[in-house]
């Protein structure tokens, strides 16, 4: 016995001195991958937001203006801003460039490309690869008109594909099978964006993270401005999902489809063309991961948030109608009221 325990002894010190250094190298390199691979997710390539947006005009008749506003926020990554001249919604839309094609969200309020020259902006901003513009595939935050109006300006042209606006066309082309809880992939070439269902303002609306910049683009899921709310349960779930996609990336920004509050957090009159003094588009990790709450507190009418305000304007609108319906019949009954007493008095 102390023969074969001794063997066993030696075994093991075999085992501790050949075998372990090859645990150590595993552990090493699954150590530098993990690390590798939390750095990558740490660093977005950085970006600026050093730039004034066109405010509109308080009369824009006499203040002519450029119709669009490009601003780079860094050399693959553009923003642009319709001018509140030229539409009231003032949309903010978002080129990404990868090194095999180019991604454009959202299109905007204006169709007529003599008053809003997107197209022809948008084919000056692309690269060319082997003697032609990078092809580019136009998406939309949602269905609504105001992110795709300016669609037809690009349907003729070569080298561009546009996503369909109609749920179930949506979901075909991102091969989503399990609607709204999966997450489909844009490959532009060396850059990948995530594409997340955000449904509530729109049955239709999706959310694009780009892993490049670390920076979410929202449409009308979140952004400085009323978020108007077609169904709530969903806009919640959809806050949820976005969350728990965004807690082990990095995000550097938030940027929506709109900015529609000034810096003092009230909303500008809804249709104005000037919008003085106006709250900075990007919003932050912290305004996303308020939103769950703020939904949970929803009286189902009206309620503020610092850098948003949440809003049903069907409920309302009927509110407003009960409430006009009242007052009417109040007035009514008054005027029969004071009739029968003067008809009594005579």
């Amino acid at each position: 016995m102390s023969w074969l325990n001794a063997k066993r002894r030696t075994a093991g010190t075999f085992l501790l001195y050949f075998c372990a250094p090859w645990k150590v190298a595993t552990e090493i390199a699954v150590s530098i991958l993990l690390l590798t691979a939390t750095s990558a997710w740490s660093e977005p390539v950085p970006g600026s937001l050093d730039v004034h947006w066109n405010e509109g005009a308080s009369d824009c008749k006499a203040t002519p203006q450029a119709p669009l506003q490009v601003h780079a926020y860094e050399p693959q990554t553009f923003m642009l801003r319709q001018s509140p001249c030229a539409d009231f919604e003032a949309n903010f839309l978002y080129l990404l460039i990868g090194s095999d094609k180019a991604l454009l969200i959202d299109t905007g309020a204006v169709a007529d490309p003599k008053e809003m020259p997107l197209a022809k902006t948008i084919l000056e901003l692309l690269p060319e690869k082997d003697h032609k513009k990078l092809p580019l595939l136009v998406a939309h935050t949602h269905r609504h008109m105001d992110h795709r109006a300016g669609d037809p300006q690009f349907a003729s042209l070569p080298s561009i594909q546009i996503v369909p606006i109609d749920l179930e066309e949506v979901k075909a082309f991102y091969r989503f099978t399990n609607w709204p809880h999966e997450i489909a992939h844009l490959d532009l070439g060396g850059r990948t964006v995530d594409v997340i269902p955000t449904p509530g303002h729109n049955p239709t609306h999706l959310a694009f993270y780009d892993n490049r910049t670390g920076i979410l683009f929202s449409g009308d899921f979140l952004m400085p401005g009323r978020l108007l709310i077609e169904d709530a349960a969903a806009y919640h779930e959809s806050s949820l999902r976005v969350i728990d996609f965004l807690k082990t990336r990095p995000l550097t920004h938030v940027l929506g489809g709109h900015i529609e509050l000034n810096t003092a957090g009230r909303a500008y009159r809804f249709g104005s063309h000037y919008h003085p003094n106006e709250h900075r588009l990007e919003l932050a990790r912290e305004d996303l991961a308020a939103l769950p709450a703020a939904f949970e507190s929803f009286n189902g009418f009206y309620a503020r948030h610092p850098n948003y305000i949440l809003s049903n304007p069907i409920r309302n609108l009927v509110a407003l109608a009960i409430i006009a319906v009242a007052v009417l019949i109040f007035i009514v009954w008054g005027v029969r009221r004071l009739l029968r007493r003067r008809r009594q008095h005579d």
